[in-house]
């Protein structure tokens, strides 16, 4: 059995909505992918740059929006767009 421990919610006696696991979850993903796994520099900078730098960018603004309030629908929104650009890159996110 895995089991993925998301950093970014609160412990597991308070109800979160599953919209907002499902995000924090591929965010997490992401965070493993870069802190444990250094997909960001595992890889060819010049070969695969676009994939880093995309990988970079979603990676310091879910660290930015950590620190917001997300309850307003702009950030509802920009939370949607950044998840779409996750998914994007998934099947390259390994090492």
């Amino acid at each position: 059995m895995r089991i993925l421990k998301i950093e970014t919610l609160p412990n597991a006696t308070e109800w979160v909505d599953r919209d907002e696991i499902m995000l924090h979850a591929c965010f997490q993903l992401l965070r493993d992918c870069v802190d444990r796994e250094a997909v960001d520099t595992h890889c060819n900078y010049e070969a695969h740059k676009e994939f880093v730098d995309e990988v970079r960018f979603l990676y310091a603004w879910w660290n930015k929006r950590e620190s917001r309030n997300t309850d307003n629908i702009d950030n509802m929104e920009e939370d949607d767009i950044m998840l779409s650009r996750l998914l994007k890159i998934r099947t390259q996110l390994w090492t």
